[in-house]
């Protein structure tokens, strides 16, 4: 899938950092985007997104966006809307299906709506509410990205302080029930599955440590799935990606049961792009190197409501 390159010659915002507890982790994403753009031949215009991102745009005289934002107010449809009001194109979802995505609650149902398999769940408003169902349960903050806030409850004496840990996050809390299985996710780029990844953590379940120090996670690629069971996972996550209306590159995460097959979790419409990323790995294993993939993403930067550029 290489890229076009239809934007060459364009000037190329990346939009990373902002304000959200995920910044640190955008800085690293946009950084590496940047570099791989620049060596492509593009003329790159990185930014740290602030309350001045829309004079910044205008006084750059920027023709495209790359978003690598995660997180709050870029994950979640509102830069995405900025984006819209200066017709200014950019890559990835639109403002509707990145505000649902980042929802885990709207996005559950709009699975459950579609019929498509996910795990039971609750919503909870105060971090003083006992277990709503038999443990173990899977506690989450319902805005939050990148496994902040998440913890599994397995024994009463932990409900109490992963309430707290995830309210400290966000004032409404996803409780989920709890399925055993292989944590696996699927890339979907420009609408086409790529490569599986089976994720294993050495230890404990891919929290935020396990998902950015190098060492911590072992990644299967492609994962050793039955050919039958590969298809239908990369099936059930094209599903979820279209049921969102997602566009670009996004990420589904996903359990695989022995006893109930693959359950969704969640779809991440703008997936880590850093050195222990998901997608740049599936990405290779499916014979695109980073500048490939970064070049295919911008590719199908649109406006999501019109196509046309007021000039």
């Amino acid at each position: 899938m290489p890229a076009t390159e239809r934007f060459k010659g364009a000037r190329v915002a990346v939009l990373m950092g902002g304000q959200s507890r995920e910044r640190e982790i955008s800085l690293k994403t946009g950084g590496a985007i940047a570099s791989a753009l620049e060596e492509r031949g593009y003329t790159v215009i990185p930014m740290d997104v602030s309350r001045e991102i829309a004079l910044q745009l205008v006084k750059e005289n920027i023709d495209v966006a790359f978003i690598a934002l995660h997180g709050r107010w870029g994950e979640d449809g509102t830069i995405q809307g900025l984006l819209e009001i200066l017709h200014i194109p950019y890559t990835g979802s639109g403002v509707e299906a990145s505000a649902m995505a980042m929802d885990k609650v709207v996005s559950k149902r709009l699975f459950r709506e579609a019929g498509l398999p996910t795990p039971g769940f609750h919503v909870l408003q105060s971090p003083m509410e006992a277990p709503p169902g038999p443990l173990p349960l899977v506690v989450k903050p319902v805005m939050e990205g990148s496994t902040l806030g998440i913890n599994i409850v397995r024994a009463e004496e932990m409900w109490l302080p992963a309430m707290e840990e995830a309210f400290r996050y966000d004032q409404t809390i996803l409780v989920e029930d709890f399925i055993e299985g292989r944590e696996i996710t699927a890339s979907i780029l420009n609408g086409e599955p790529l490569p599986l990844i089976h994720i294993e953590p050495k230890e404990g379940f891919y929290d935020f440590q396990a998902k950015y120090t190098p060492g911590k996670t072992l990644y299967h690629v492609p994962a050793a799935l039955d050919a039958d069971v590969t298809v239908r996972v990369k099936a059930l996550s094209l599903q979820a990606y279209e049921t969102l209306g997602c566009a670009g590159c996004a990420r589904v995460d996903l359990i695989l049961s022995d006893e109930v097959g693959p359950m969704l979790l969640e779809v991440n419409t703008i997936p880590g792009m850093t050195p222990t990323s998901l997608v740049p790995k599936a990405a290779k294993t499916a014979g695109l190197s980073f500048g490939d993939l970064v070049g295919a993403i911008l590719d199908a930067a649109s406006l999501k409501i019109s196509p046309y550029r007021d000039r």
